[in-house]
């Protein structure tokens, strides 16, 4: 597991900013669940250990549950980050 740093994260600047890092954490987080979901289907389903739609299920719903939590754990060194820099920079948003 991952242990949580102090990263350099970019603090929002005002309502625009706070509502562009929720959008870039929400699309950090489909991007950790395509992640997860990409490994998954690495693992050979060979029949005799399927747990079925069931397992399917479940696994479906911690993928997404670890996508959540996960990029809040990375401590800043994650895609929000990054995207709050570019796109603030390209919304004439200032910063760094």
């Amino acid at each position: 597991m991952i242990q949580p740093t102090s990263g350099p994260a970019v603090p929002p600047l005002n309502d625009r900013d706070a509502k562009l890092r929720e959008t870039a954490q929400q699309l950090e987080g489909v991007f950790v669940a395509q992640l997860y979901q990409a490994m998954r289907d690495t693992i050979p389903d060979d029949g005799l250990m399927s747990g079925g739609s069931g397992e399917e299920m479940f696994t479906g719903l911690m993928d997404q549950q670890m996508a959540t939590a996960t990029p809040a754990q990375w401590g800043g060194h994650g895609l929000t980050d990054a995207l709050v820099r570019q796109l603030r920079a390209q919304l004439g948003g200032g910063g760094s």
